[in-house]
């Protein structure tokens, strides 16, 4: 996926144009709070809500059973509030989707916790979801597929506090943005370049599966480095420019505010009339026939 530039127009996004008309657009969470249960004001903290979701949903945010029965139950009394035996018979939570592959198991393991929650308003709900999916390995990480030496598959994803590389799912190296002194890419080649603790810098190379994924890759390395870690969104600090290999160079610049300059906004800060923040329902499903019902019916 690419994120629309705002200071650019429809027709300046390459990669957009290229592939259509007819264009599809999505409104998302480019860049993950550290602590989203922190967002101010509801409709934000509802918004990453949604976003949350569709990546747990999607596997972008894989999750242990008993997590996802706790998140699927704080959605499910997010979307229909508390439980009632007399609306919610056997079989409702089938209606929804709360994870890929979804079995009648969790949804009976949704149910049950959905019973303990009465009491708790939408926005409730959302805040206690954000608080547990938070929490997870996977939450924000902007995953990028690359290929290492003897072409062994990795994932390189982007977080607030740095780069963090992935093989078989399993964690195998992080680099902090303070110790990243460089990102490269030439063709489909992308370097990372960092500063150890005995104060050498060690390069890294990556292989990406295309000229395009790799010049996407370092764009998005830059904004994240750029959001999280500086102080200051000016023109003159903040332009990165790729060393030259040979006539060929490139500088791409952030637009936006960095996570800094949010924090401190202190329009921010100021007193805003009540929102009445208006939820979309979600996409439904036929009901499963419970398990115990087939049997009983065989």
């Amino acid at each position: 996926q690419y994120w629309l530039d705002p200071t650019k127009t429809l027709t300046e996004h390459k990669d957009l144009i290229n592939t259509g008309p007819p264009y599809t657009l999505y409104f998302g969470v480019k860049f993950y709070a550290e602590d989203p249960c922190k967002l101010k004001e509801e409709i934000t903290r509802y918004q990453f809500f949604l976003q949350v979701k569709q990546d747990v949903l999607q596997g972008r945010l894989p999750c242990p059973f008993n997590t996802a029965a706790q998140l699927g139950s704080y959605a499910i009394q997010s979307e229909l509030g508390d439980y009632d035996p007399y609306k919610h018979t056997a079989g409702y939570v089938s209606e929804y989707r709360f994870v890929p592959d979804q079995k009648e198991e969790l949804e009976d393991a949704i149910e049950r916790i959905h019973k303990t929650l009465a009491g708790q308003v939408p926005a409730e709900a959302e805040l206690n979801y954000l608080g547990v999916a938070k929490l997870l390995e996977m939450y924000g990480v902007d995953l990028h597929p690359v290929f290492g030496e003897n072409k062994s598959e990795y994932f390189l994803g982007l977080t607030p506090v740095g780069v963090v590389v992935y093989k078989n799912k399993n964690q195998v190296g992080k680099y902090f943005w303070p110790r990243i002194t460089k990102v490269h890419f030439r063709e489909t080649q992308f370097e990372l370049r960092v500063l150890g603790k005995d104060c050498n810098e060690t390069s890294f190379f990556f292989e990406t599966p295309s000229k395009a994924a790799c010049k996407h890759l370092w764009k998005c390395c830059i904004e994240h480095h750029t959001f999280f870690r500086m102080p200051e969104n000016e023109s003159n600090s903040l332009s990165r420019k790729l060393s030259k290999f040979g006539s060929l160079g490139y500088k791409h610049r952030y637009s936006g505010r960095t996570a800094l300059q949010v924090n401190k906004d202190h329009s921010a800060q100021l007193p805003r009339p009540d929102q009445n923040v208006q939820r979309t329902r979600s996409k439904t499903y036929p009901k499963r026939t419970p398990a115990s019902q087939q049997s009983g019916n065989s």
